[in-house]
């Protein structure tokens, strides 16, 4: 079968999943409210993105979000860049996340913490707001005002949680990064934002070994001349906490704050509450700025409609604080879920680990990324005869596209009644674009849908809508989590030009994706890293469906090699431990390529390397390979990488193998 054939189904929702999830009752809802009827989801698609003012607000009223002063539009400006929503409405971000902490659900655990180096941590939505309450009161002593900035070097747990509803509850904006990063690393993002109040963990646990990082953050800390307070966290209990005199240990912080409630500052619907940050690998990253009301909404139609998550479920998505998956996790508190924080390695002590924590907590939605899927696939583990998982419901996927295989492995030994929801956005939105939906079947290697909301499309480089062909995906009308600007970027210039040059007043998102005849969609890799040998446009992924279901093959990474006017394709390959590339696999990788793909997509080269660079968010480096292999002098910023030693293998192998420009 290619690419291009109808995907054959792996999963259908039950009349119970069709009726009484949150998107079944949503549908009926708004025929209640005489909004129509609509036939199935595409249908229902089709109005969201006909109809904009009107989904919005429905998504807004149904999901029952909060706000002081009400807006009498959602639209104002409809321009992009530029669009204004909820023009009037005055709102606070935090408010919204701990809404469960009056009524019958205050009781309920809000946060299980796990993590490697201390034992578990569990807070009911009371607990949390006391605590949210508390740590505001000691920062506002400390002088941290509207529209301050409050970092965190935090592992993803509780303090992390507790310190960015502090943050948005005043009116501050939070920024994290994970504390794995390197201190040049955190610089580069920090030292943009001007930080009034840090919070910083001493250390961290990793796949059994512990990591002091006092020595390091303790350099952080002085080169951070705008901070005004820092507060000390004992991730490593062991281990003494940061000092200086600046700083003040957590404990103390919301000692010093106990019995205060949180403010819940009523603020703009725009006002800033994240800053994230582009991957950086080839210097500074931009500093991408989103705003309170547009990420509520688009959260709560992300998470309560299209991913079914509600009061009395379970959610743990692994991530760290330096991704944008942690702050779309923070998001699941609004609706009244408990929140499973999980700081270590997902492979220690072995791949079942985050299997067995998912049955043991009853989890029913669990996230991960597509390379542990994959890995557990290679290691042929069987979930579903291992452990109980009859509570999970949703397994969300993302990070790079999943492969067919992986959907196989999903339904055949993990866990077959699930809705594998494979979603696929960006930092840019701190969102999606396209995703899952309890409403239609999932196909094999497909993302099931649109989301509600928004107008997304494939475009030729002509920027003429494509039906089933292979081009940029684009969105041609505004969402609401669309950033409010870039940090230090007064005219716009720099946030223009990321998402907007190559098509005029629509957005670029910068992935090569095709939708399909049910509505799908299979991306093929980032759109700046495709290849064109013989002028015919190849996405990486392609080549990886291919590599990464040989079992010989532990992980790859494809570029392209400009030569005498042509593209010549560039395999490399890390084998699996006791595997060589010799010829007899190198054979049969261009067969699997040949066959599965097409014989454009066979490698001219296929060469051993010992790994492959990966960003810190756990993305392919494939554009640093291949500014490397075709000569471009840009100087990569290697505090950016996850393990940057990689990269200088690679150069050694390249050179060995004469690929290099002399």
């Amino acid at each position: 079968m290619t690419n291009e054939q109808q995907a054959p189904v792996v999963w259908e929702p039950s009349d119970n999943m069709l009726r009484n999830s949150y998107m079944g009752r949503y549908r009926r809802w708004l025929q209640d409210q005489g909004h129509g009827s609509f036939e199935d989801y595409h249908d229902l698609h089709a109005w969201s993105v006909r109809d904009l003012d009107t989904f919005w607000r429905t998504v807004w009223d149904y999901c029952g979000l909060q706000c002081d002063t009400p807006s009498d539009r959602v639209l104002g400006k409809r321009s992009m860049p530029g669009a204004e929503w909820f023009p009037g409405m005055r709102v606070n971000f935090a408010a919204n996340l701990l809404r469960s902490a009056e009524g019958e659900h205050a009781q309920s655990d809000a946060i299980v913490a796990y993590c490697e180096t201390r034992p578990v941590l569990r807070r009911t939505y009371r607990q949390l707001r006391e605590d949210v309450g508390a740590l505001e009161a000691f920062l506002t002593t400390k002088g941290v005002a509207i529209g301050d900035r409050v970092a965190g070097v935090v592992t993803n747990g509780y303090e992390a949680m507790v310190g960015m509803l502090a943050a948005t509850s005043l009116g501050a904006i939070w920024s994290s990064a994970s504390p794995d990063f390197g201190v040049g690393a955190i610089l580069d993002r920090f030292s943009q934002i001007e930080p009034a109040a840090l919070i910083v963990v001493n250390g961290y646990g990793y796949g059994g070994k512990v990591f002091d990082r006092r020595e390091d953050f303790a350099g952080l800390i002085a080169g951070l001349n705008s901070l005004r307070c820092v507060v000390s966290v004992q991730q490593l209990p062991e281990t003494s906490a940061i000092e200086g005199d600046l700083v003040t240990p957590w404990e103390q912080a919301l000692s010093e704050g106990a019995g205060q409630a949180p403010s819940f500052t009523s603020l703009p619907p725009d006002h800033p509450v994240y800053i994230l940050y582009s991957s950086g690998t080839t210097g500074k990253p931009k500093c991408i700025v989103h705003g309170a009301a547009g990420l509520l909404v688009n959260h709560a139609k992300e998470l309560m409609l299209h991913g079914d998550v509600g009061p009395g479920d379970r959610f743990l998505y692994f991530t760290t604080c330096g991704w944008m998956m942690w702050n779309w996790q923070a998001s699941a508190l609004l609706t009244g879920a408990t929140v499973l924080t999980v700081d270590g390695s997902p492979g220690y002590p072995d791949l079942n680990s985050l299997w067995q924590l998912c049955a043991d907590e009853k989890v029913t939605h669990y996230g991960t990324s597509a390379r542990f899927l994959a890995g557990c696939r290679k290691a042929e583990l069987v979930p579903k005869d291992t452990f109980d998982l009859t509570p999970l419901r949703v397994l969300f996927s993302t990070g790079s596209p999943l492969l067919p295989e992986d959907y196989d492995w999903v339904y055949r030994q993990a866990t077959p009644d699930v809705l594998l929801g494979s979603i696929a956005g960006g930092t840019d939105i701190c969102g999606c674009f396209v995703g899952c939906t309890p409403l239609l079947p999932v196909r094999r290697g497909e993302i099931q849908c649109r989301l509600l909301g928004v107008d997304a499309v494939a475009y030729d480089e002509d920027g003429h809508a494509l039906e089933g062909g292979r081009g940029e995906l684009v969105c041609r009308q505004p969402l609401p989590s669309m950033p409010v600007s870039f940090w230090d970027d007064p005219d716009g210039a720099r946030y223009r030009s990321a998402y907007f040059e190559t098509f005029p007043g629509v957005w670029a998102h910068g992935d090569f994706i095709r939708f399909t005849e049910n509505g799908g969609a299979v991306i093929y890799g980032r759109s700046d890293a495709t290849l064109n040998p013989g002028g015919v446009r190849i996405g990486t992924a392609e080549i990886y469906r291919q590599v990464e279901t040989e079992a010989a093959v532990r992980d790859s990474l494809v570029v392209g090699r400009q030569i005498e006017g042509d593209v010549e394709v560039v395999l490399l390959v890390v084998p699996a431990q006791g595997e060589d590339l010799g010829e007899e696999l190198i054979k049969r990788l261009k067969g699997r390529i040949r066959e599965g793909a097409s014989p454009r997509h066979v490698p001219r080269h296929i060469l051993a390397v010992p790994d492959i660079p990966y960003t810190r968010s756990g993305k392919k480096v494939e554009m640093a390979v291949a500014r490397l292999i075709n000569g471009d002098k840009r100087s990569d910023n290697r505090d950016a990488l996850a393990n940057p030693e990689a990269l200088d293998a690679i150069r050694d192998r390249l050179a060995k193998a004469k690929l290099l420009p002399e």
